[in-house]
This record gives structure tokens, sequence and C-alpha cells, in this order.
């Protein structure tokens, strides 16, 4: 699972990306892998290991949701 987010407002100088999607660990869990910033640039990335690949699925639908009610647009249905 992956997703790709932005966020565009020119009055505000907006043009910002979120990226999540999930990867297999060597050791049987799952990492969710986060990474954020200015469309252009390159961006913070963050990994956030889970037991279970469920849990990091509800965790990157968690953000995303929080996200798109911040004002960001998906590019993948």
């Amino acid at each position: 699972m992956a997703c790709y987010l932005v966020k565009i407002n020119p009055e505000k100088n907006q043009r910002r990306f979120y990226s999540l999607h999930l990867a297999p660990t060597l050791f049987g869990g799952w990492s969710l892998i986060r990474e954020w910033g200015r469309l252009g640039s390159g961006g913070t990335v963050r990994h956030d290991p889970f037991e279970t690949e469920q849990a990091a699925q509800n965790e990157l639908e968690r953000i995303k949701a929080a996200k798109v009610k911040g004002g960001y647009i998906s590019l993948n249905k």
C-alpha cells in the first residue's frame, strides 16, 4: 500500500507533499515509511516499526485521513 498526497495553496505559498508506504522488515515486522516536505526539494523521512501489517495499515489510514482533513489531496485512488 502506498499513498502520495499534495497540498498546493498559492495564496499561502504552500507547495507540500506527504508520501506514505508500507514495507516488510527483515525480522517479520512491518515498517510505515513517511516522507514529507516542499515539492521539488528533498524531504524528511521517518520509519515507524509495527508488529503486523494490519497495525501499519491502520496507522497509514489514520495519517492519510488527518492529512486529507488538513487540505491535502490524494494523487492515487
